[in-house]
Order: structure tokens, then sequence, then C-alpha cells
């Protein structure tokens, strides 16, 4: 109903307590005027109730609730009262106003009670929760029946002991099922919560005047125990405490969050009710003497009643386990991940939220059908489930969106992510794909995290590892900026932007180092947006490659590119690891060469190491290659590259990084990463090409160290087809 009080008690609740105290105390040590304490004691305690139920009502979300609570606290004051007075004068006037009053304090509080846990349910659900308390109601009957019903219809005639033992009885059964109402409506998902005292308080309520009934249908004086009196004490102060702790617990502005999570232990509260009533059935007929007449007629209905009872309990679990769970991979689905976070939050539990998605797989589904992504979906949920611990929730969340909750996560988290990215393979047809993704971390910073916040920060974080393309992971900074609405636009725009004539390309020449004379040259793709002006390919590539316009774009700059070649020289064109997933890119690429009229061995496709590393690019590369096509490797060195590639799959060029030209300085250390790639190259007969080479030093230095092949600035910059044109005069490559 609020959120929950801080360590210190409020004043008002140290005041309960302490006239609580003070009333035992009082009540220990005066033995003729117990009675007196006690009623006195109530009357305050009742008061304290009435004005903190009532303030209660504002911070609520049930405040209709919490006012039939505070008026059930007026007429018990009312009924004090009047009771008092009644056993000073005898008015049987007043004795039964004083009753009726009394009746009508458990009618109120037990209305506000079932009410604030109806509100919330409709249809079959409303149905459902009225029969489990009709469950529990129907076992406290058989106990009342027992030890104070039966008895007073034996034993006593009809009079006022009739109607009070009958009208405090119906009183306690409503206080079972105010109490029932409340746990099995989930308002105390926790023990610390304010809730919590009200409802033991009733529980305390029931328990002691039912055994005051009992005893009086029996002719003892229940008045006079020191315990019962002790008892009904100590339950309404209970009572009292958590109106005092839902209004004075927070300063902050009322949350109007309704409190809908039931506990696990609850759900078998029915079932306990049924074990308690059949338990009761079978003693009562032993000790009564009537094993042999109603022994097997009471076994028979206790199995069968608790057999039926055991099958609702099953499938009422098997209901809300749809409701918190995943269909397809058994995960927990959005609604089981929110409790499980919420959960720790109100444990104050630091913890990582890891949102997941995977990449490419809307083509695994285009590609192969939804049965194919439906296996890539439940593949990658054994995965998860393998890569974290016992106590960390794994939820999907969406189409092919997952997530993590790692509750009281350490630094282990980035070992985690890691271990995740390490994905299976799934064989779809006759292919197999790997499972690639992209995962964004965010742990709770501080004590005022809510679900939504941890999710907005991991989504942004995923948003950054998507852009990045590198199905890597990224922990959330708060630098950094959603350009989520930005991407959106650009990408809108660059859909359109080839045919408005946006996209043009330009080559930068490579020559020979020793004579300067050009070999070939690379394309290079560059977008001139009408608004925006010149966009760099880093910001709008990734969109292209994630929206699948990548496809259409990269052909189209082979197509361009190769009509462009100066005779006799090669072409360099880059190809998108998104490109290599279509499986009609060869014979793509094939027809392209036959309208240019190239032969394939003028052409080069330069991919990243990222495409190298994935070994479902094999058979796309290798059949490239036995075309006559040759393949580069372009920026070697500064991704995750593994010699164990470069060695089984058709590659035949090394592209030196611009970052390791640039550190060459006539120094060991300067060159070192260059020269070992360029032995490297020399060891697996590849050719290597040096990209960004903008001083003679540089290019000297290169020619020592065995590198015959370059491109950078000091040669040209990019240029326009006809411009390069000018400049290509060399002979074959």
């Amino acid at each position: 109903m609020s959120r929950s009080p801080g360590r210190v008690l409020p004043v008002a609740a140290c005041a309960v307590v302490l006239v609580a105290v003070v009333g035992v105390t009082a009540a220990v040590l005066d033995v003729e005027g117990r009675r007196a304490i006690f009623s006195a004691t109530l009357l305050v305690l009742d008061a304290f109730g009435a004005v903190y139920f009532f303030r209660a009502a504002r911070r609520s979300p049930y405040p209709s609730s919490w006012r039939l609570a505070g008026l059930s606290r007026i007429a018990a004051i009312a009924a004090g009262v009047t009771l008092a007075v009644s056993s000073v004068n005898g008015s049987e006037a007043l004795w039964w106003t004083g009753t009726v009053l009394r009746m009508l304090m458990f009618g109120l509080i037990s209305a506000g009670a079932v009410i604030s846990r109806m509100v919330d349910l409709s249809g079959r659900r409303r149905y459902a929760f009225g029969a489990e308390l009709l469950t529990v109601l129907a076992s406290g009957f058989m106990l009342t029946w027992y030890f104070a019903l039966d008895p007073l219809i034996e034993h006593w005639e009809p009079g006022p002991l009739w109607v009070a033992t009958i009208g405090y009885t119906i009183g306690d059964l409503l206080m079972l099922v105010s109490a029932s109402a409340l746990l099995l409506g989930g308002a105390v998902p926790r023990l610390t919560h304010p809730v919590t005292p009200l409802v033991f308080g009733m529980l305390a309520y029931l328990v002691t005047d039912a055994i005051w009934s009992a005893l009086a249908v029996r002719g003892l004086h229940p008045e006079s125990s020191l315990v019962l009196g002790c008892g009904i004490l100590l339950a309404t102060a209970l009572i009292t405490l958590s109106p005092i702790l839902i209004s004075t617990g927070s300063r902050s502005p009322v949350v109007r969050q309704r409190l809908t999570g039931q506990p696990a232990w609850s759900a078998r509260l029915p079932l306990l009710a049924l074990v308690f009533g059949g338990g009761l059935m079978l003693i009562v007929t032993v000790r009564e003497d009537h094993i042999l007449l109603w022994g097997g007629l009471v076994l028979g209905l206790i199995v069968m009643t608790t057999s039926i009872m055991l099958r609702q309990v099953i499938s009422l679990r098997d209901s809300r386990d749809l409701i918190v769970s995943d269909v397809l991979t058994g995960l927990a689905n959005r609604t089981g991940l929110d409790n499980a976070i919420t959960r720790s939050l109100r444990r104050h539990e630091h913890g990582t939220l890891m949102l997941i998605d995977l990449d490419g797989f809307k083509l695994v589904n285009d590609a192969y059908g939804h049965p194919a992504g439906d296996h890539m979906l439940t593949t990658f949920a054994h995965h998860l489930r393998a890569s974290v611990r016992h106590t960390d929730t794994c939820a999907r969340i969406g189409g092919d969106e997952f997530a993590i909750w790692l509750p009281d996560a350490t630094d282990d988290t980035p070992a985690i992510a890691e271990r995740l990215l390490h994905t299976p393979t799934v064989a779809l047809d006759d292919d197999t794909v790997p499972i690639r993704a992209s995962i964004g971390l965010a742990p709770t910073t501080d004590a005022d995290d809510t679900v939504k916040d941890l999710m907005r920060r991991a989504d942004l974080a995923m948003y950054h590892a998507k852009r990045a393309g590198t199905h890597s992971w990224t922990r959330y900074d708060p630098a950094m900026t959603d350009r989520r609405a930005e991407d959106a636009t650009l990408t809108e725009d660059l859909q359109h932007a080839l045919d408005r004539g946006e996209l043009h390309v330009l080559y930068q020449p490579i020559v020979d180092i020793t004579t300067g004379r050009t070999l070939g040259a690379e394309a290079l793709l560059r977008w001139e947006h009408p608004a925006r002006g010149f966009i760099s390919p880093v910001r709008f590539i990734p969109l292209a490659e994630r929206s699948g316009a990548i496809a259409r774009i990269g052909l189209w700059v082979l197509e361009q590119a190769l009509k462009v070649r100066p005779s006799g020289s090669y072409m360099s064109v880059n190809l998108s690891p998104r490109q290599l997933q279509d499986p009609t890119l060869v014979h793509d690429v094939l027809a392209v060469l036959h309208r240019t009229a190239t032969s394939p061995s003028r052409l080069v496709l330069e991919i990243t190491e990222s495409a190298l590393v994935d070994d479902t690019h094999a058979p796309t590369l290798q059949a490239l290659r036995e075309h006559g096509i040759r393949v580069a490797i372009d920026d070697f060195g500064t991704g995750y590259s593994s010699l164990q590639y470069l060695t089984r799959l058709p590659v035949d060029i090394l592209k030196i990084d611009r970052a390791f030209v640039a550190e060459l300085n006539g120094t060991p250390e300067g060159r070192a990463i260059a020269e070992a790639v360029i032995r490297l190259a020399q060891v697996l007969h590849l050719t290597t090409i040096a990209e960004g080479i903008e001083t003679t030093d540089q290019a000297l230095e290169l020619q020592t160290l065995g590198c015959t092949r370059g491109q950078g600035y000091l040669y040209a910059k990019p240029l326009p087809a006809h411009a390069l044109t000018e400049v290509s005069t060399a002979p074959d490559a």
C-alpha cells in the first residue's frame, strides 16, 4: 500500500507499544481492577486506530478499505463504552446496543479487507479468489462449531448468551476471512511490510476471541483471564500499528501502486485449511467413539476432498506459472522478471540487469521460417540457463529479446557477459547458423532504483552495443546519449537515398610502393544528405546493416565500381557481414561481373575480421574464391583476429590498419605490429596492403619491412571516377 517504514518506529507507533505495555503491567499488578484496565487500554488503542486508519486512507490506493477499518475502530470504541456502562447499571438495552456495535466492528473491518483485494480482480479470478476464501472459512467454521456453537446449542437455552456467542463467532469467522483475503490477495509481499501487523493482529484477535467464546459456553469466566485479556490487547495493538506505519512511514508523495503479487507460501493456505478441517473431522469421529459408523465415510470424504483440492492447487499453480512464464522457452516473461527485480529491490539488494538482443534474428525467420526461429530461441534459452547461477532470473521479454537479473551481482558480470556471447550454433536445414547477441548491462546505483529505471539503462546500453556492430556487451554509463530517434530518422532517409541520388562512390588508388604505379583502387561509399550534409560511413553503414538496406546498396556500389574500373587494374569493394548472410550473394556478385564484363580476377572483396571469425561465412567466401574473386581482410589486427581462421578460411590479402602505419617512426617499438602482420602474411603466402600512408618515411619503412603495396594521402585522396582514370596507367596487377 505504501513504502516500508524505516528502521526507526514512528512516535505514534512507540506510543501504542507503550500504552499496551502499561496496560498489561497494570493488569498484572491489579487483579481487582483488571477488567477495567483492559477496557480502558482498549479504548485508547482503538482511538489511536480510528485516527490513523483515516490518515492511512489518504496515502493508500485503497482509501475506502482503510476508511471502513477506521469506522470499525469507532464502532469498537462505542461498543466498549456502551458495554462498560451496561455492566454498571445493568441496562439490557445498552447491552444489546454494545453487542450489535461489536458485531458491526467485525463486519466493517472484514468488508474493508475483502474489498481491497476484490477490487483488483475480475471475472474468473474473482470467483477463484472467493472459492479460496470459502475453503478457509469452512475450516474455521468446523473449529468454532465443535468448540463453541455445538456446546451452546446442546447445553444452553436461547437467550443473550446465544446471541452474543453466535454473533461473536460470526465475527471471528469474518476476521479469519479478512486475514485470509489479505494473505491470498498479496497484501503482505514480505514480513516487513506495514500491513503485516494488521494480519497478525486479526489472527491473534480471532484466536483469543474464539477461546473466549468456547470458555463462556462451558460456564467459565473468561473475562477474568489475564492471558485472554492480554491476547485481545496485543491483537488490538498490532491492528493499530499498521495504519500508523502506513501513514507515517514515508515523507515522499503517495505512490499509487497496488500490491497484487501473492507470496508463494500463501497459495498453500486453502490446502492447509482443508487438511486442518479434515483432520478435525477424523479426530472428532474417533473422540466421540463413532469410528465404526462414521470413520469410513469421513475418511473417504477427506481423501476425495483432498484429491480435488490438490488438483485445484496444481491448476492454480499452472495458471500462475502461465502469468509469469514464457510459453515457448520456459523462462520467465516480463511479469516474472519484474517480480524478481522488485523483490530484490525491496530487500535493498544490489544487482545487475542484462538486456540481450539476438542480432540478425529477423533474417533467420525470413530465410528459414518461424519454426527455425523458435528453435533458435529455445536453444539460446538453454544457453542462458547454463551460463548463470540458479539464483539468477532468466527471462524472454520480447520476440528475440532476453533479460537476466543477477541479484547480489559483483564484478563478475563482465565475465558472465563474455560467457553469454560465446553462443552455440543451431542446425537449420543444411546450414549451421551461429547465434549472435548484443548485451546491455545496467547495475543498480542507489536505493531509489526502480524496474523501469534499470530497464531504461540496460536498453540504452544494449543500443550502444548494437551500434558498435561487433556482437559485444556494453555497460551503462550516464554519459550515454540516446540516438535511437535520430537513427530511426536516418534509417528512413537511407532507404530512399539511393533512389534520390544522394549516394556516390569515391575511389582511393592502391599503388606499388616501390614504383608509385597504380595497381587498383578501393571503392568508398559516401552519403551527401540534402539537409544534414556529409554523413560519415561510420555513422550510416551500421544503420544500413541493421535495416537490411546494405544488401541493395552494396550491390549498387559493386556495379558502379566495376563500371569505372580502369583497364588493367583491379577494384576492391567492401563486403558487409550482413551481405555474407545472404544466400544469393554469390549469384548476385557473378551477375554484376557479367553485366560489367569484368573478369573475376579483377575483383577483390574486403571483409572485416568479425566476418572472418564467423564459420558460417566460410562456404560463401570459398564459393567466391573458386570463381576467381580474391578476398582481403580489412583493418587486420584491430578486431578479434585468430591465426586459425587465417589458415583455414579462403583469404588472399591482409590490409594493415592505418593505426599501425601511423606508429611507424623508425623505431623497433613503432614497427612491431606492422612487422608482425607482414611476417605473418609472408609465412601464409598472403599479399599485404598498408592503409593510411601519409609520409615518405612511412612508405620507405614499409618497403623495408617487405610490404610493397599501399594506399593513403601520400599517393592520392579518395577521387571521383573521372580522376581515377587519369592516375590509373599501371600494367596488369
